[in-house]
């Protein structure tokens, strides 16, 4: 067993700037930067695993407001550190970027927030505990806000070994304290499937909820249930391997189906680099020259045809990625792009030889990804047709904008709001009662393109969709580019009825499969125009629900005349009413559209907006009882 002792924690600095500035740490202060805090002590009990000490970990949500997460690892070094002088497990826990992360042997590979961790944890909560089973007795400690309450003590005897810490998030720094189960399991099942053979128990104490994670399959499993309910090309078993190139463990899984949308994950030392990073460029540099070798060797491919393309071959495309690595480079405080160089080239060299290998030895399977592939890159041709002439139609145009588009004067995307509005009459009353300035009118005429089963090139050909991407002035596809966007708040502003639901939906789809970019930098927000409007004499105020129109009809008093006007669409408001209700800055309620998983958003899209069916019917019965305030 590798040594685990107190001269593996090296110290740099003290915890006091983690309170002064918590954002710096854990990204925020909301409910995003609250879960941090869990994910900081849960990569602790990760890294054990990773490093094959530790094989069941469990996460309880107390009713006493706090988490307590618990391992069966070696448990954090108790002796005393040489540079501290102080037991090792409390320098770990009040000292920032202390750790056995740092050392050459503490850790082969972790995760973690720059090695501020649990450290960051303690400073942020008004209370911690930490119980250390190691060496056949129990060790105690307790912190109040980052600060020593006692020293170290044994409070008894065990035959176990792990580390158990338990914390209670500051109010005085956090918006909410509250914990959420689902936000919590659902980043512990992504954990589950990276640290294969791992058992991660999550318990929520207050409803008495429970579920248990193991997946002896690992990111082969999670590729298999990301495409779960699809079409697949080959074989129902994924395309799966595992190699450690110059000190880079590798393992990525993939697999093919016959939808139009990519679905990759890439991860390093079990975090999510949502941008990518170099082993995602090694591992797509790789993909494309494999496939397009395999055509050609294979006669698939003739000599006068022009190479497959990267969107090409990632059409259809599942996968996961996942590389560890002794001393990760990420770029941003939050982990967001992996910058080893030596991660691309072994991605690249190890992908490229195994993938290379499995089409060789699935023959069908390698023809019916080029099959797909082949098609995707005729779709991509008549694409790039159709789009050139969107661009083609602003060109002759002068670059005008759409002539439906009542555009606002300024030209400062930062203060610029487009409101997508149903129809010509709700329209009228928007453009009438909007502030010139800085809100725009974009109106829509029915229902657009269901994009989920739709190619870029038939997308194209919608009028309505065309004009929406003009005004929006970002482009589309390989020629998309955010900054070009002209407005900072992107509002879908439709009728409070089942027509303006499915409408919503559409334009969400839309965004989310073609303009993500566009939510993941928070541009896209949903209007909630009022649905009543409740008046007593020249008394009158605005419900936006069933039972908030109850609680002013109560408060306006039983003995009065109430008068109750429904509000079936947004033509039916003047544009004053339609100004002060739902677009004016200051009284507006607005929800921002946000992708809290990514992965569960693919899946009820795909299930909602996709072709089949049955899943879409399962999915209705299954809900159809949680909603509330339908409109039939």
């Amino acid at each position: 067993m590798s040594k685990y002792t107190a001269d593996q924690i090296q110290v740099l600095e003290g915890l006091e700037p983690v309170r002064k500035r918590p954002g710096m740490y854990i990204g925020s202060t909301d409910v995003t930067g609250l879960h941090h805090l869990v994910w900081e002590v849960v990569d602790n009990s990760i890294d054990e695993a990773m490093s094959d000490y530790c094989d069941e970990v469990k996460i309880s949500i107390n009713k006493d407001g706090s988490v307590s997460v618990r391992d069966n690892g070696r448990g954090i070094p108790t002796e005393i550190h040489k540079q501290t002088k102080r037991p090792a497990v409390e320098t770990v826990l009040t000292t920032l970027h202390a750790g056995g992360k740092f050392g050459d042997e503490g850790y082969k590979v972790s995760g973690g927030l720059h090695g501020v961790g649990v450290s960051c944890v303690n400073a942020l909560s008004k209370h911690m505990k930490v119980c250390v089973y190691r060496e056949g007795k129990v060790h105690e400690q307790e912190y109040e806000r980052g600060k020593i309450l006692y020293d170290l003590k044994v409070t008894g005897k065990t035959k176990e070994t792990g580390t158990e810490i338990t914390f209670w998030p500051d109010p005085d720094v956090f918006d909410t304290t509250e914990f959420e189960f689902e936000r919590i399991i659902r980043h512990i099942r992504q954990q589950a499937y990276l640290t294969k053979g791992v058992k991660i128990r999550v318990e929520d104490k207050r409803s008495n909820k429970t579920v248990q994670y193991y997946f002896e399959g690992g990111i082969k499993a999670y590729v298999k249930n990301l495409n779960k309910g699809k079409n697949t090309i080959g074989p129902s078993k994924p395309f799966y391997f595992e190699k450690e190139v110059d000190d880079v463990n590798i393992e990525i899984s993939l697999q093919y189906n016959e939808a139009f949308q990519e679905i990759l994950y890439s991860f390093a030392n079990n975090i999510h680099t949502i941008e990518g990073g170099s082993h995602l460029v090694g591992f797509r540099t790789a993909l494309t020259r494999t496939i397009n070798s395999y055509a050609r060797k294979n006669g698939l491919l003739k000599e006068k045809d022009g190479n497959l393309t990267g969107d090409d071959v990632r059409e259809g495309l599942t996968a996961v990625i996942s590389v560890k690595l002794k001393e990760p480079q990420f770029e941003g405080q939050t982990k967001s792009k992996l910058g080893n160089a030596e991660a691309r080239a072994a991605v690249e060299v190890a992908f490229g030889e195994k993938f290379s290998e499995y089409l060789e030895e699935h023959p069908a399977v390698g023809r019916g990804i080029f099959g797909k592939c082949a098609l995707a890159a005729r779709a991509r041709l008549a694409a790039r047709a159709a789009r050139d002439t969107v661009i083609r139609k602003g060109a002759l145009e002068g670059m005008s904008l759409p002539g439906k588009l009542a555009d606002c004067s300024s030209r400062k995307p930062e203060e610029s709001e487009l409101f997508i509005v149903e129809g010509d009459s709700a329209g009228g009353s928007a453009k009438q009662g909007r502030d010139r300035k800085i809100q725009a009118i974009l109106p829509l005429r029915g229902k657009i393109l269901n994009v989920e089963r739709a190619r870029l090139d038939r997308i194209l050909s919608s009028e309505e969709i065309k004009t929406l991407i003009i005004a929006l002035g970002t482009g589309i596809g390989d020629q998309f580019d955010i900054s070009r966007l002209r407005y900072h708040k992107i509002v879908i502003m439709t009728d409070a009825d089942v027509d303006g639901a499915h409408i919503r939906t559409l334009l969400l789809t839309l965004f989310y499969r073609y303009l993500p970019e566009v939510i993941l930098a928070g541009h896209l927000y949903i209007a909630q125009p009022p649905l009543y409007k409740v008046s007593t004499g020249k008394q009158f105020r605005y419900a936006y629900t069933d039972s908030q129109k109850a609680e002013i009809a109560k408060e306006f008093g039983k003995d009065k005349k109430i008068d109750l006007q429904r509000y079936k669409g947004l033509g039916e408001m003047n544009p004053d009413q339609l100004w002060e209700t739902t677009m004016d800055p200051a009284n507006r309620l607005m929800l921002k559209v946000e992708i809290g998983d990514a992965a569960l958003a693919d899946k009820v899209f795909e299930t909602l907006m996709g072709e089949e069916v049955p899943p879409r019917k399962k999915f209705i019965q299954t809900h159809a009882k949680k909603v509330q305030d339908l409109d039939i």
